[in-house]
């Protein structure tokens, strides 16, 4: 069964990116469309509502472009709002979550850092994630203003590295063996990480994880594309510059009032 129809990904602004690679490293024959909410960046400070209302808005677009499947390539509005959306659209939903579970389960030292946003780290879907795993310990930390950096183009500011040095300092301290980056902004940061965190501590994020269950619900749910002719679109609602810099220039970013 083929389906040349494209995938859906939608991210509160650039970071989601980091996902649509992974996608298109495993899936090079997929059409895409991307789709970054930067107007209203980041998700993380935001109601469970306002979360909500916006990832309704964004499906709606994508479905509208004909997707066969929405990636919901946003921790924040995964945890906050994919439950909702399962019910709402007749679409497979593929989400992403921290990657507590595998960090959890090869911890040596039973201690892991998760650095995410307020809104993933409040949410019920976290939290119920957190408690099956009540014999490691984990240092959960809020990345204040790293997304609103990022989605400047700001990711060798003196700022974020101030940022990040603060916030993973604790973790060390901790003797955490695992960070969990619980956001898909901050793949985009693991240089900067590297630098700061001793080499036994290894970065898990969850691009990998999400390519390969998008390929297992193409499989079994939608059919995969015939890979006789596809393309990738990139749509943002702020100046398309800074995404452009994240893509291959061979990809256009296109500016939309949405």
């Amino acid at each position: 069964m083929y389906n040349n129809q494209p995938i859906g990904l939608f991210d509160s602004g650039i970071g989601g990116t980091s996902i649509w690679k992974a996608i298109h490293e495993l899936l090079p024959n997929e059409s895409t469309i991307y789709l970054a909410d930067s107007a209203h960046a980041p998700y993380g400070e935001k109601s469970k509502e306002t979360i909500l209302e916006l990832s309704k808005k964004n499906t709606e677009y994508l479905l509208n472009a004909g997707c066969k499947l929405i990636v919901v390539a946003c921790n924040t509005a995964t945890t906050n709002a994919i439950k909702e959306l399962r019910a709402l659209y007749n679409v497979p939903f593929i989400g992403i979550e921290p990657a507590i579970k595998p960090a959890a389960l090869s911890s040596k030292t039973q201690t892991i850092g998760i650095l995410a946003t307020k809104g993933t780290l409040s949410s019920e879907l976290f939290n119920k994630a957190v408690e099956a795993y009540t014999t490691t310990t984990i240092v959960e930390q809020i990345g204040h203003g790293l997304v609103e950096l990022i989605e400047a183009g700001q990711l060798d500011s003196e700022e974020i590295k101030a940022k990040l040095k603060s916030y993973l300092e604790p973790m060390i301290a901790a003797n955490i063996d695992y960070l969990v980056l619980g956001c898909s902004h901050y793949p985009y940061l693991i240089p900067l990480i590297k630098k700061i965190l001793p080499p036994q501590i290894q970065i898990i994020d969850s691009g990998e994880a999400v390519a390969r269950q998008t390929l297992a619900v193409l499989k079994e749910k939608t059919g995969l594309h015939d890979s006789s002719h596809s393309t990738q679109l990139f749509y943002t609602n702020t100046n398309p510059n800074v995404l452009s810099a994240l893509l291959d220039s061979k990809y256009p970013v296109n500016q939309l009032d949405f």
